[in-house]
């Protein structure tokens, strides 16, 4: 190989490195104090339909957030890996799905550790958000999450859409609940849901959204470890 040819491959690869670096960099520039920004997030996962959500998000040039479950991880470890490759936001959603503030301190902290290192096995990053299972918290899950260096991220409306399960209702659902700067609340286990986002993610880019992580709606000021948004 000549020394032009290789300085024609070394650039190549740099460029091909910039763009890579680059992607997830263009959905932090997104400005939502300028535009307006929604959020969607799904909880339970990653489940046999999650691939093809994940092929609707990416076919429009859509970011969301996906709160995993431990358990889930371990047997889908790959799928995971594929939501964080696409530019996706992940979340902890404890290990077993157990409501949080039954358990006993040290147990609430296994549930959140474990999930934390089952997610970093499978996609080499660890997560700064968790979601508590059914939304059931209290300050000592506040504070477990603290010391998992872990912030609580709520919704401003939830589907139902496990309990619908119909897509015509769950878009109906999604379209009534969007706001600015509003998170959603979906499953990507439930696989009206999946059906329904072609047509969800259409008429919410026709309105104007711009449908963005959790972090890039909270601008920079979070997430913090032990604190509560939404």
């Amino acid at each position: 190989m000549g020394p032009r040819l290789s300085f024609v491959v070394i650039h190549a690869l740099l460029a091909a490195s910039l763009v890579l670096t680059s992607a997830p960099a263009a959905q932090a520039q997104i400005d939502c104090t300028r535009v307006k920004c929604l959020a969607l997030t799904f909880d339970d996962g990653p489940g046999e339909t999650t691939p093809a959500l994940l092929k609707t998000l990416k076919q429009a040039g859509a970011k969301a957030t996906f709160f995993l479950v431990g358990k889930q991880v371990e047997r889908r470890p790959k799928i995971a890996k594929q939501v964080l490759a696409q530019g996706h936001a992940i979340g902890n959603h404890t290990y077993s799905h157990a409501s949080l503030p039954t358990l006993l301190d040290d147990e609430i902290f296994t549930e959140l550790e474990s999930t934390q290192e089952i997610i970093e096995d499978a996609t080499g990053r660890r997560p700064v958000m968790f979601r508590p299972p059914y939304g059931h918290t209290d300050d000592r899950v506040l504070a477990m999450a603290y010391q998992t260096e872990l912030a609580q991220i709520m919704w401003t409306g939830t589907t139902l859409d496990w309990q619908l399960r119909d897509a015509k209702k769950i878009k109906a659902a999604v379209l009534r609940l969007a706001q600015r700067n509003g998170v959603i609340l979906m499953h990507d286990t439930v696989p009206a849901t999946v059906k329904a986002m072609p047509g969800i993610v259409k008429e919410l880019k026709k309105r104007g959204y711009h449908l963005v992580t959790v972090s890039t709606l909270l601008r920079g000021k979070g997430p913090k470890s032990g604190e509560s948004y939404f």
